[in-house]
């Protein structure tokens, strides 16, 4: 094999940034999430995840500000094995159906810093990646799409991107063709090969 052959080979091999839903993926959530609409009313088994909490809301008959003045952003945790990986990034992104005010406010707290953190404001719906891979200033072929819902599962399949699974959350539901990481380290593994 020719060196030059060898570069291609090496560049194309894997994609080198991770953009990471934060719910569920990163922070252990759900109960910090499910609890507000509990303290509003909302009975525990009709609150379903991985949504733009606008949306939640209105299907819930909820004001969102009441929703987020009930949300306790401090209550989320990172999942074990997740602050390690996030440290160990060079250049990450988030890309989020969260609201920008408990994202951010999330995000401080455990002192990330994401080259790129996208909230639900940023777009006119459910997350879509194509704005994060602009602001990134990287083609799809150089991001890995880490995800924990059938959402994150279209959105990163509908811009071509690699889709891996954060298989340590346990409500994510693994289909055929995905990349299912049991821990965090597996995905800075997969990153260095």
């Amino acid at each position: 094999m020719s060196g030059e052959g060898n570069a291609e080979s090496e560049s194309q091999r894997r994609p080198l940034i991770a953009i990471c839903d934060l719910d569920g993926t990163l922070i252990d959530s759900d109960s910090a999430l499910s609890d507000a609409f509990v303290a509003l009313g909302i009975d525990r088994d009709e609150i379903t995840f991985g949504h733009v909490l606008a949306e939640e809301c209105e299907r819930l008959g909820l004001d969102i500000e009441d929703y987020l003045n009930e949300y306790d952003p401090t209550r989320a945790m990172p999942f074990p094995g997740v602050g390690d990986l996030v440290g160990s990034f060079d250049r990450w992104a988030v890309c989020s159906n969260k609201h920008p005010r408990s994202g951010h406010a999330e995000l401080a707290r455990l002192g990330w810093s994401p080259e790129v953190s996208f909230f639900a404001d940023a777009f006119s719906g459910p997350k879509v990646l194509a704005p994060v891979l602009d602001a990134l200033g990287v083609a799809v072929s150089e991001v890995i799409f880490l995800g924990d819902t059938a959402h994150d599962r279209h959105c990163a399949h509908s811009v071509g991107a690699t889709f891996a699974l954060a298989g340590w959350n346990p409500r994510a539901e693994a289909q055929p063709g995905d990349l299912v990481l049991s821990h965090p380290r597996e995905l800075r593994e997969f990153l260095e090969r």
